[in-house]
């Protein structure tokens, strides 16, 4: 009898621009292969003009979902059928699912940085500064709040968008949320001091992103004490000069790999409705890194 044969590949990926330094591939596909699925993630570069015919093209080719990062996270919104409700509280979509044929935004990013913070301490009753205002800080922020966190301070740039996140947290998500939480916002035009009390600290900008690896916040690396966790969102290079710099004062580490597996477990969760296997994602990422 003879057997038979399936040829055809199940198809997730990433959109974004630029997008040749973003690393998933090298942690979602060694997962899919642990877990037996012929599936295949495609990193895809879609420029802004060009995101609603990408979204269109997913459709077509039957994609399972794709991942969006910058700067897709909050425009392909207007393409999607609906929203998650993560990403409807916040207002950004990192992470888009088929469901039987419906394009839904979920959020992952700040769920993967909370599941990583919590192999080191509970994120409940802490301080935290968060520099950036953008997808990845606003995610981050709403998830810290939802888990407990006590206070919020986001150091950011430009006062618009800051006063808007600070705005989104101490409104629709304090409302949300049982327990007392207060967030504020700081202009970030000089050298920053972390005050002291600060339990989390994290950054959540690009400062530091490959290729501008020598790139440091402007911030009194004097004032990371070795009582804090300090977190970088960048996973490319994982070792910033901010987690070398904390590291040297002594702070307990989160790199980028840790939110960059946290959140690509759940999405490969969403896609497949299987659970991976995290240390197998963590090791495609060091081999590409040499981090390991």
């Amino acid at each position: 009898m003879a057997k038979e044969l399936n040829f055809k590949q199940e198809l997730v990926g990433c959109f974004g621009f630029p997008v040749a330094e973003n690393p998933t591939q090298a942690m979602i596909e060694p997962a899919f292969n642990a877990l037996k699925l012929d599936w295949r993630y495609l990193t895809l570069e879609v420029s802004p003009e060009n995101l609603k015919r990408a979204v269109k093209g997913a459709r077509a080719f039957g994609f399972k979902g794709f991942n969006c990062t910058i700067p897709h996270k909050v425009e392909v919104i207007q393409y999607l059928d609906g929203l998650g409700e993560s990403a409807e509280l916040m207002g950004a979509v990192n992470c888009v699912v088929n469901k039987n044929g419906e394009l839904i935004g979920e959020n992952t990013d700040g769920k993967g940085f909370v599941s990583s913070l919590k192999q080191i301490t509970d994120p409940s009753e802490k301080s935290c500064v968060i520099f950036g205002a953008g997808g990845a800080a606003r995610a981050i922020s709403v998830e810290m709040a939802i888990a407990g966190c006590s206070k919020i301070t986001i150091i950011n740039r430009s006062v618009n968008r800051g006063e808007q996140l600070v705005q989104l947290l101490n409104t629709k998500i304090k409302d949300s949320i049982n327990g007392t939480f207060h967030a504020e916002f700081v202009h970030w035009e000089n050298c920053y001091h972390i005050p002291s009390g600060t339990e989390v600290v994290i950054n959540a900008t690009s400062i530091g992103l490959f290729p501008d690896i020598n790139a440091r916040l402007n911030i009194d690396s004097e004032t990371l004490t070795a009582e804090m966790v300090v977190a970088d969102v960048i996973p490319n290079p994982p070792k910033t000069q901010f987690v070398k710099d904390a590291t040297e004062r002594g702070c307990k580490v989160i790199d980028g790999l840790g939110m960059l597996v946290a959140q690509g477990v759940i999405g490969i969760e969403y896609w497949t409705g299987q659970s991976p296997d995290s240390a197998v994602m963590r090791k495609g990422l060091e081999d590409v890194f040499g981090s390991s």
